[in-house]
């Protein structure tokens, strides 16, 4: 299958980081002290403002099992793989491994991309970041896996602790590329999530969140999604959860998710430690 990418900026992005020599890494005010802690992106479509520990690569991985309707369902693998390349710099890939939808079965498509931290977080205000992600189109636009077009997404992104609750909040613009025919469409998608400890490592987690009127046959929706989370390890983190539409115009009536997040380890250990005993 012959992809065509038509703006990618954030290649350069990615090239760019990871031939960053190790001493920019000096900018950084603070290592990370202690065991490696996980960040959490999932099981919420918000993502949190925090990157990934400096230097530390992580990985995301989970199930969703959707309810379509019509006896239609969709089963997805997706990861995700995040690397801090600087302090306040994560690169980002999002591959969906395996997809089945009405009985086709194949790859998913692929999302590249870079979060920037510019702002931690203080007594009064929230961490803040923004950042860029593009699709490439790497599922079959043939057996209905995906659209086959390039398709883009800008994010501002808030996170703030408000005592023992934590609260992700999202702002996005997406510029989706049209199945069929030259042309772009655009929309806009605003997530709120919060993070609540129940019992020792035990955590619930409630997000509702929407998209805006993509075109004439794609309304906008809004869904909810409530999960627990349980922190097996400082390093990784098990959730399940069901995400419900709130609207009928939703694109499925509801989805079951499930899946981890583990922090690998460091990719610069010896600079991390120079820098820690400082």
């Amino acid at each position: 299958m012959r992809v065509s990418i038509e703006f990618c900026p954030s290649t350069t992005i990615l090239l760019l980081c990871l031939a960053a020599p190790a001493n920019l890494a000096a900018q950084c005010t603070s290592a990370p002290q202690g065991e490696i802690r996980a960040n959490p992106g999932r099981p919420t479509v918000a993502d949190p403002a925090d990157i990934t520990e400096y230097g530390v690569l992580e990985v995301e991985y989970g199930w969703n099992h959707a309810w379509l309707g019509r006896a239609t369902h969709e089963n997805d693998f997706g990861a995700l793989l995040k690397f801090a390349a600087l302090c306040d710099l994560e690169i980002r890939w999002s591959p969906d491994t395996v997809v089945s939808k009405g009985g086709q079965r194949g790859f998913g498509d692929n999302w590249i991309g870079a979060q920037y931290r510019f702002y931690h977080q203080s007594h009064n205000m929230p961490t803040m970041a923004a950042s860029y992600v593009v699709k490439i189109p790497s599922a079959s636009s043939d057996r209905g896996l995906g659209t086959g077009r390039v398709d883009h997404q800008i994010k501002f992104l808030a996170s703030k602790d408000v005592g023992p609750t934590h609260f992700d909040f999202n702002a996005s613009a997406l510029v989706i590329g049209r199945p069929s025919g030259s042309g772009r469409d655009s929309a806009a998608e605003i997530d709120l999530s919060f993070s609540h400890p129940l019992w020792n490592e035990l955590a619930i987690t409630g997000e509702v969140y929407g998209d805006t009127r993509l075109n004439d046959s794609v309304p906008g929706y809004t869904s909810t999604l409530w999960a627990l989370t349980y922190t097996v390890t400082p390093r990784l983190v098990v959730d399940v959860g069901m995400d419900t539409a709130v609207t009928s115009n939703a694109p499925f009536r509801k989805r079951f998710v499930m899946g981890f997040v583990y922090s690998i380890g460091e990719l610069y250990p010896v600079l991390r430690r120079s820098l820690r005993h400082r």
